[in-house]
């Protein structure tokens, strides 16, 4: 039987940096997805329920940290990785929610280390 593949959705609108991401969680035999706004980021999570989420605050079509805490409450198994260049306030994640606040510039190092937490 074969084990099934975590999932992941990136939704950044930084192109490099999310094929840096997807090429690194590629290699760590992930799944991974990639939205660059957030309404096809919804759109994504909602169809996949993933195991792992890369959320960028600052969209161009609205705040991902803002839409968080929902997603976090349909989907309660999921990871959440909220990321930023700048330092907004966290928002109310659900209680037992595994999330992580990543501060941009993201290192692979840092990558690397959530990973080994799964």
């Amino acid at each position: 039987m074969e084990k099934h593949k975590k999932t992941v959705l990136i939704i950044d609108d930084e192109t490099d940096l999310c094929l840096l991401l997807k090429n690194y969680l590629k290699k760590q035999q992930f799944e991974v997805y990639v939205s660059h706004t957030l309404e096809d980021g919804l759109k994504a999570f909602h169809c996949l329920l993933p195991d792992l989420v890369f959320l960028d605050n600052n969209l161009p079509d609205g705040f991902g940290w803002g839409v968080a805490p929902l997603l976090a409450n349909s989907a309660p198994k999921t990871i959440f990785n909220l990321m930023t260049a700048y330092q907004p306030e966290i928002p109310p994640m659900p209680k037992n929610t595994k999330y992580t606040i990543l501060e941009k510039p993201v290192s692979l190092l840092t990558i690397g280390r959530i990973l080994e937490n799964l």
